[in-house]
């Protein structure tokens, strides 16, 4: 069993005295782990950061195994980042989320589209707000996407302001009113943004005015659905990085 293919460096951990147990997310065969000879070496250390897009041919007598991979660094994204704590915040928090998806299940919509956002990663004035729209896309791809297109309560796409936690809908400014202390706000851009999809012309690249404070509420609301619907039942809380992530983008 061979492949080659391209991805994103999720983890890294040591295995024996000179080698790597390196989890890549890639284009083709979705989160896939492999055996990385020389790992710790000089020479891969740098290659081998979380972030990073790779080349990688993985190699493995059954496709059971856990196979060998051969890899070389296209992009160091890592290195965008290692100067500012909110970018890493950001690079770490992507690539703990992107360890969700069950292993070895293409994403290839989701491929894209992080390595869109990871494009952005070193102008903080872009990045932030094509995060929150990477979340929406995750929670998608997960089956837990939201539908932020019409009001839950009218069917109408004007004035939608909130989301509701139940459902996951938008409300509009007039259906909302009188719960809106029970509803999360529905930043401006994430309505203008939707669907999250890749390409020329596509939602992820439209420009959409990002008004202070809407990138914080956007992550409250993409935070609140990864841990409700995702984390819990799996028992487990929202990870560090993106706890992390928030406050560290308060700072920006």
């Amino acid at each position: 069993m061979e492949w080659s293919d391209e991805g994103i460096v999720l983890s890294v951990r040591p295995h024996g005295e000179t080698a790597a147990v390196a989890e890549l997310f890639t284009r083709v065969n979705g989160r896939h782990m492999g055996l990385v000879h020389g790992g710790r070496s000089r020479r891969l250390r740098p290659v081998l950061q979380i972030g990073n897009h790779l080349d990688a041919s993985w190699r493995a007598r059954i496709s059971e195994q856990l196979g060998h991979y051969s890899l070389e660094l296209r992009k160091g994204y890592a290195a965008s980042a290692m100067d500012s704590p909110a970018r890493l915040a950001a690079l770490s928090s992507m690539c703990a989320l992107l360890r969700l998806l069950p292993e070895r299940d293409p994403h290839p919509s989701l491929f894209e589209i992080s390595l869109f956002v990871l494009g952005f990663i070193d102008e903080d004035r872009v990045w932030p707000a094509l995060l929150v729209r990477w979340e929406l896309a995750l929670l998608e791809e997960l089956g837990f996407g939201l539908d932020l297109s019409v009001c839950a309560a009218t069917g109408s796409d004007k004035d939608l302001v909130y989301v509701s936690p139940k459902s996951g809908r938008a409300v509009s400014a007039a259906a909302g009113e009188p719960y809106k202390d029970r509803l999360f706000a529905l930043p401006g851009f994430l309505v203008a943004g939707l669907p999250c999809t890749q390409g020329p012309g596509s939602q992820i690249e439209r420009k959409s005015t990002v008004g202070e404070g809407d990138v914080l509420d956007g992550l409250a609301l993409t935070g609140y659905f990864l841990e409700s619907r995702v984390y819990r039942a799996r028992e487990q809380q929202l990870p560090e990085p993106r706890l992390r992530l928030v406050s560290e983008i308060a700072r920006l």
